[in-house]
């Protein structure tokens, strides 16, 4: 049973350091820092721009409209909207039977809710099919403070052994809202995590452009690679700065596509020597992109000095504040930079 949008636990207020109160709002909490620049709702907007050229694009969701940020497009084109109640398996069948009429549908629900419920359903009537079907999901990995029930941790894992599905795993803002129109002009399923509200503003930084299946490299450093994915970019361009500071060099490797993976570009920022390569995902450690990488490392011969990842463990995790549960899991700023501290002087 589904929680109550407006139902709040006590037990998501929890103490940091020094006794203060942090708090969250379990569904909507955003991942920005305070003095974070941030932009509203990109999916719901760069979708309602896809829209002005593209008629054929149309927005389901599963009774989450405003929890996915779709209610904008639906504002925008109420004749082009369909709610269809908390049945994720009915909106991805209809979603199918949309497709094969020549419409190009984004279902959008929550990362839990399509990778658990509807897995089958995605399976047998999309990409068995091929069909241009965009599913598109909110709260991916540690992005709630709800416990296992809204925590989609392992959503990647499940995914990626599906056929002819590409997996996208956006880091900010800006990539939303070059993704969104990127992955409606693909011929066949997709599967987005979704960073909804109030979303960081990171990539435009650092000129990027989104690409389709491409890694790319944001930042170069001769003591420590990181690839990462997701708003683990974003963190893991913040903690290069601060071991600047420690006079670590730290590169960035960015790969928003999870599959197919960018294994050209893997193994050559891999294959430079003298770097520690580190994997960090909003992911289950199991399943997700750090096992992918290591798989083709291991293939291709590529042995760097070190190995390592940052993600979330092969458990479930606890409900709470975002910043807790981050710091607790490994997956904040802080927590990164010092692991990685760690396993440089080990």
């Amino acid at each position: 049973m589904r929680r109550s949008k407006y139902e709040r636990p006590a037990h998501l207020d929890n103490l940091a350091a020094g006794g203060a109160r942090l708090k969250t709002s379990a569904m909507i909490a955003s991942i920005a820092g305070p003095d974070q620049r941030t932009k509203p709702a990109p999916f719901g907007h760069a979708l309602v721009e896809l829209g002005k050229t593209r008629p054929d694009v149309l927005g389901l969701t599963a009774d989450l409209s405003k929890y996915t940020d779709l209610h904008v497009f639906a504002k925008a084109y109420p004749d082009r909207f369909y709610q269809m109640g908390m049945a994720e398996q009915v909106m991805i069948s209809a979603a199918a039977g949309l497709a094969r009429e020549g419409f190009t549908p984004f279902a959008t629900t929550y990362a839990v809710f399509a990778s658990r419920r509807a897995y089958d359903f995605i399976f047998m009537a999309i990409a068995e099919e091929n069909l241009n079907v965009k599913i598109v999901c909110a709260l991916p990995g540690l992005t709630t403070g709800y416990g296992p029930s809204h925590q989609a941790t392992e959503d990647i894992a499940i995914f990626r052994g599906m056929p002819q599905l590409t997996i996208v795993d956006p880091c900010d803002a800006h990539e939303i809202e070059q993704a969104v129109p990127a992955i409606a002009a693909h011929q066949g399923p997709v599967y987005m995590r979704l960073l909804r509200g109030n979303v960081p503003l990171v990539l435009d930084e650092y000129g990027y452009k989104f690409e389709l299946g491409k890694a790319k490299v944001l930042r170069d450093g001769s003591d420590v690679l990181v690839i990462s994915s997701g708003l683990m970019t974003m963190r893991a361009l913040e903690t290069a700065t601060r071991l600047e500071q420690d006079k670590v060099d730290v590169a960035v490797l960015h790969v928003p596509t999870i599959k197919p993976l960018d294994v050209e570009t893997i193994r050559r920022e891999c294959a430079k020597t003298g770097r520690m390569v580190i994997v960090a995902e909003n992911h289950t450690v199991v399943g997700g992109l750090g096992e992918a990488v290591a798989g083709e490392l291991l293939r291709s011969g590529i042995q760097p000095p070190a190995f390592r990842q940052i993600a979330l463990p092969d458990a479930f995790l606890d409900a709470g504040a975002l910043p807790t549960l981050h710091d607790r899991y490994g997956i904040s700023t802080e927590a990164m930079t010092t692991s990685i501290k760690g396993w440089l002087s080990a």
